[in-house]
């Protein structure tokens, strides 16, 4: 019997930036990792993350980081694919993109459409949608805040707009804020704690459908 394929598509908080470290968290504190620890051998997690990727923007400081571009690529390289997560929002909330909560969402919804016609699917399409934790307000007297700018309030607007997507397009739904929490440097990446108690929460969900 062959393995489901789970495709993680998000950005650094996948990825599994470390902002302690300026690193990188090893495979094993990911939650990514955890959740192929969770889910077992009957899984393959396949982990695409990108630090600052954004749904639907073009960065004009940054090469490549538009999540709809390259959507298409990630799945047919990884094809078949039995379930995939998205987890984008954060870098959407920059100052320098102007984007709404619905913004951001409408951009969302563009991923999602074009994740359910692409030819990788191995069945029927089958996406959750994360809405990523929020970012804390102390993140724009962070190290980042010249990055970032005003970020955090449409941050927290992000969950009800994504669930009204999920809704719509009939995806599974999680909004991760409940269950995780920021680092105290630029309060926007997630703990090594909060990369454990993400993947248990998808873990749950994933066990339910695929």
């Amino acid at each position: 019997m062959s393995k489901k394929r789970i495709v993680c598509f998000g950005d650094s908080n996948t990825w599994g930036y470390d902002a302690v470290t300026n690193g990188r968290f090893p495979d094993e504190v990911r939650w990514t990792g955890k959740l192929q620890e969770i889910l077992g051998d009957k899984y393959t997690v396949i982990e695409e993350g990108l630090s600052g990727r954004t749904t639907v923007f073009e960065d004009p400081l940054n090469e490549g980081l538009n999540g709809l571009s390259y959507l298409y690529p990630c799945l047919m390289s990884h094809a078949p694919v039995d379930y995939l997560i998205i987890m984008l929002g954060t870098n959407d909330c920059k100052e320098r993109f102007s984007a709404t909560p619905k913004n951001i969402a409408d951009g969302l919804k563009r991923l999602i459409k074009k994740a359910k016609i692409t030819e990788a699917w191995s069945a029927k399409p089958q996406i959750l949608i994360i809405s990523p934790g929020a970012i804390e307000e102390a993140c724009e007297q962070s190290p980042v805040a010249g990055e970032m700018g005003c970020c955090s309030e449409k941050s927290r607007g992000l969950a009800a707009e994504y669930e009204k997507c999920a809704v719509e397009f009939d995806c599974d739904f999680l909004d991760a804020d409940p269950y995780v929490s920021m680092n105290h440097i630029d309060y926007m990446h997630l703990t090594a704690e909060s990369h454990t108690m993400l993947a248990e929460k998808i873990g749950e969900i994933i066990r339910k459908k695929v």
